[in-house]
Formats: structure tokens, C-alpha cells, sequence
């Protein structure tokens, strides 16, 4: 995409000074210049200074009447620019975007050839480009994120088309806004339609069944996603040199290679996202020792706990297409309910609190204020709504009440947070003990039964029974890791909350549990290990 913009720039400007009737070697120098300023615009990252360096090679090798291909101009500005600086070559940025040069420069002619035979040429080659570019990238995208993006072919053909309109209008507001602000804010707006398509398109692929496809992480993981890309672009740069026989068994190595993929995108991906509820209200993801609950009302999400780990908040909120949460609350400070926050952060509108223990705990607040959220400190009585105004669900806060008295911070300060989504009413308990969870009946009515009760402290031992029966929820959810060392849940949980007719479920024996309305009243329970 950097190349793409540089060519827009280099483009635009020579078009324009052409037209004013300028010399050639004039106008490779204004290219060149506007190459620099866009660098110092942008800030030059790795990316954005290969792009250039190629760019600026191509410009004056062309000046001097010694056209250079696109190899060779890659290769030295990867050569410069090492030189300069060793340390790039440690960098994700710069070597993925050399990778993605080198494959749409190598593999993207020989692709769009091989698709030509099925496709007219143009869309075999709007095909070929992003396909190329991913299959060269692929390798080193797996040590970022171990899995493979099966969505980002389709999503760069869709969102191709709006990025040179965006580059142009973006650099024309720029230069703007020094002499004509009120044209530079009409100019960024019809830029922001095209930068709106971009991200729309990206949220849509986010959210797509099987668009990532979970990979075995590290060198084997590597490895394993190598072989078959090695062998892809050795059929496609030397097909007609092979001998057929070779051809041939490598093919067949390829088509297995695929065949495996797409097995294990519907095994891992589509499979369970069909069975899954589309319509679910409340899911309890697999974090292992902790708690992570989501409550969906219409296109609102909120989120109770992020867990002790980002990846497997992350990897749930992938799962159910989770990429805003309008709602977050943190009931306290232990790692288990806030060390997943760096899996969210950036994606939230407001933030609820539990008491301060000490000032690492201030720090969170810090870190989610920079993420662009509204943070504020919970207490009883706070409530809100979650949602679009014409189907809100409210939310009430119960617990902590500074006038009980008496609350330390920890576990016994919890948030307490009752959501009254139009389909199930959702009391979720953090991990508050027997004594505090008898203060808060003894302080508020809990109002009507409640539906869904996310059990207090993964299931210990130390709970209400009154609260239980007062509670009379229909289903238990245990947010709790398998074989922990705590011993979670107890059997005198369990059995608690059995006997008021509840249906217990854990994480650590279902995985992740997603709950969606019933038909005749009740619920449709989907796990991860259950279906």
C-alpha cells in the first residue's frame, strides 16, 4: 500500500508540473522533492522509506536514460538502507514490506498468467496482486499472529480501489490547511469516505467465520507454512524449466497443502461459528483462571473482565466478531479480572472501575484513558444503558456502596454490575465472598429474578446462600481454568447453586460458553467443547 502511494505521488506531481510545460530533469526533481516531503509527512517508517528510496532509484535511473527493473531497485534500497541502519533488519515493518514487494515484483506476472487460463486478464491480475503479496508475507506474519488470514485477498481486492483516492485527498488537505483550512476540511471529509470504506471493509473481514485460521506458533508453526509457500512459488517462477514429473508432484503437494487449510478453517472456524448463536446475548470466554463475560445488546457489546492473558480474550472477541466494546468493566485489580487489558485497549468507549488499591492499579486507568475510553471510578447507584435508544438495555451498578461501610478494596469491593438486556437478565458477581455478598442483599433488592448469574470467585467455597436463593437464577455461568491450583469450582458451589435449579456451566470443562435466546423461553447453550 506504501508503493501505492508513493506511485500516486510521484503520479500526480509529474502530471502536473508536465502540464505546465516543464523539462523532464525539472520534473523528476519536483518528484523527488514532493518523495521527501511525503516522507517527513507520513514520518518515515521502514516501510514508507523503502518505498521511497525504490521510487526515488526508478526517477533517476529513468533521468539518466538507464531504466532500472523493480527487482534491482528493491534490492538497492534494501542495500542503502541497511547500510544506514543495520537495526531495520530486526523490524516487522520493513521486512514484511520487502517480502510483500519482492512477491508482487516475482510472483504476481507468473499468478496472473496461471489465472488467466479461468479468469479475463483484468481480474486475474486484481486477484493476483494481494494474493502474491500475502503468499510472499505469509511466513513472517505468522511470528505477529499465529494464524493464516484467509479474508485478506478479498478484503484488499475490495479495499484497493479507495486507497489512492484517500492518499490524494489526504496529502491535497495537508497542503491545505496552512492557507485554506475551511477547503483543507472540506477535502479531508471527501477523504474520509474512501479511508471509511477501507476500515469498514476491515471490521467486516474481522468479523467473518473462518477468515483466520488458528496456526501451530513458533519455528514449527513457520515451518509448516514455508514448505508449502516455497513450493508455490517455485511452480509458479520456473513451471515451464520443470520437468513435468516434478511439476507434477509438487501440484500434488499443493493442492494437499490447500485441501489441509480449508479442512482445518471449517474444522476450526466455520464448523462451530454455524452451530454457534448467531443471536447471542452473553458469552463467557475461555481465559483460563479468570473471568471474561460479554453481554451483546443489539450492535452494543459490553465487556466484565478481561482475564489474566490478552490472547485468549483476544482470540474469543475474534471468534464472536467483537471489535468495539461500548462498555468495559474491571471489578477489581487482580491479575486474573485486568491482566488481559492490552486486548482491548484502543477498542473501548467507557470504562467502570472498582476501588483503587494501589498506584499500579492507577496505572490502568491511565493506559485505557490513552486508548481513547472515558474512565470513571464505579459505585452503587451508577447505571446507563447499553445499545441503540430504540431497544437499550439498562444496567444498574449494586455494589460497591461506600455508605455499607467498611469495603476494602479487593475482592470484597468488586463490582457488582445487573444488566437487563431485553432477552435475560445477566447479575455478574466478580468475586466478591459469603460476608460481602450478604451486605449487598442486606444493602439493595436485587429486583425481579434475575436469569443468568456469572457465580462469584470461580465457584469457591466462600459464597451466600441466600443470595443463591434470593438470585433464583436459570443458569450458572463458572468463569474458571482447568486443573488451577485453587481447587475451583467447590462442590459446595456447585451443589448450591443445583439446588436452586440452576444449570451449571463451567469454562474449564466447556470452554467457551455463548448463550442465546430460546425459542419457547429459556436459552440455546453453545460450548466449545460441547457444540
Amino acid at each position: 500500500m506504501t508503493g501505492a502511494n508513493c506511485a500516486v505521488i510521484v503520479w500526480l506531481v509529474s502530471t502536473t508540473v508536465a502540464a505546465l510545460g516543464v523539462g523532464r530533469k525539472l520534473r523528476i526533481a519536483c518528484a523527488l522533492l514532493c518523495l521527501v516531503a511525503f516522507v517527513v509527512l507520513v514520518t518515515p517508517q521502514p516501510s514508507v522509506q523503502r518505498a521511497a528510496l525504490m521510487a526515488a532509484f526508478v526517477l533517476m535511473m529513468g533521468g539518466f536514460g538507464r531504466p532500472i527493473r523493480g527487482l534491482a531497485a528493491l534490492s538497492l534500497a534494501v542495500v542503502v538502507l541497511l547500510v544506514a541502519d543495520p537495526w531495520l533488519a530486526g523490524q516487522y515493518g520493513f521486512g514484511l514490506s520487502v517480502l510483500a514487494t519482492s512477491g508482487l515484483l516475482l510472483l504476481s506476472g507468473p499468478l496472473t498468467d496461471l489465472l488467466d487460463r479461468w479468469l479475463p486478464r483484468g481480474i486475474a491480475a486484481l486477484i493476483a496482486i494481494p494474493a502474491a503479496a500475502q503468499l510472499a508475507c505469509q511466513p513472517m506474519l505468522l511470528l505477529l499472529d499465529p494464524a493464516i488470514q484467509l479474508g485478506g485477498v478479498p478484503a484488499n481486492l475490495l479495499a484497493g480501489p479507495a486507497a489512492a483516492p484517500a492518499t490524494m485527498l489526504g496529502l491535497l488537505a495537508c497542503l491545505l490547511i496552512p492557507f485554506a483550512p475551511p477547503l483543507a476540511l472540506l477535502v479531508a471529509w471527501l477523504g474520509w469516505v474512501p479511508a471509511t470504506w477501507i476500515a469498514a471493509v476491515a471490521r467486516w473481514f474481522e468479523g467473518v467465520p473462518a477468515a483466520r485460521v488458528p496456526w501451530p506458533e513458533g519455528p514449527l508453526g513457520v515451518v509448516l507454512v514455508t514448505v508449502p509457500t516455497a513450493l508455490i512459488a517455485t511452480l509458479l517462477l520456473f513451471r515451464r524449466e520443470l520437468p513435468p514429473r516434478w511439476s507434477r508432484m509438487i501440484g500434488v503437494a499443493v493442492v494437499v497443502s490447500l485441501v489441509a487449510l480449508c479442512g482445518r478453517a471449517v474444522g476450526d472456524g466455520l464448523g462451530p461459528a454455524l452451530h454457534r448463536p448467531g443471536d447471542w446475548i452473553v458469552a463467557a470466554c475461555d481465559v483460563g483462571q479468570g473471568d471474561a463475560v460479554l453481554l451483546r445488546q443489539g450492535a452494543s457489546t459490553a465487556l466484565v473482565d478481561v482475564g489474566p492473558d490478552p490472547e485468549p480474550l483476544r482470540a474469543c472477541l475474534d471468534e464472536l466478531g467483537v471489535s468495539r466494546i461500548e462498555l468495559l468493566v474491571l471489578t477489581h485489580y487482580d491479575l486474573d479480572h485486568v491482566g488481559g487489558l492490552d486486548a482491548i485497549v484502543g477498542r473501548v468507549d467507557e470504562v467502570l472501575l472498582g476501588p483503587v488499591d494501589d498506584p499500579e492499579d492507577e496505572r490502568i486507568a491511565r493506559v485505557l484513558r490513552a486508548g481513547g475510553a472515558e474512565v470513571r471510578q464505579a459505585g452503587a447507584g451508577d447505571q446507563g444503558v447499553l445499545g441503540e435508544p430504540e431497544s437499550a438495555a439498562p444496567w444498574r451498578v449494586l455494589w460497591p456502596d461506600p455508605a455499607a461501610g467498611g469495603v476494602e478494596p479487593g475482592n470484597d469491593a468488586s463490582v457488582v454490575v445487573r444488566f437487563d438486556l431485553l432477552d435475560a437478565s445477566v447479575l455478574l458477581l466478580g468475586d466478591l465472598g459469603e460476608e460481602a455478598q450478604d451486605r449487598l442483599l442486606g444493602r439493595h433488592t436485587l429486583g425481579d429474578a434475575v436469569d443468568i448469574v456469572k457465580v462469584s470467585h470461580h465457584g469457591s467455597a466462600d459464597q451466600s446462600d441466600r443470595l443463591a436463593r434470593r438470585v433464583g437464577a436459570t443458569v450458572a455461568l463458572v468463569s474458571v481454568g482447568a486443573d488451577n491450583g485453587y481447587g475451583h469450582p467447590t462442590r459446595s458451589a456447585l451443589e448450591l447453586y443445583e439446588a436452586t435449579g440452576a444449570e451449571v456451566l463451567r469454562t474449564d470443562e466447556s470452554g467457551t460458553i455463548v448463550l442465546g435466546p430460546g425459542d419457547g423461553g429459556g436459552f440455546r447453550v453453545w460450548s466449545e467443547r460441547g457444540g
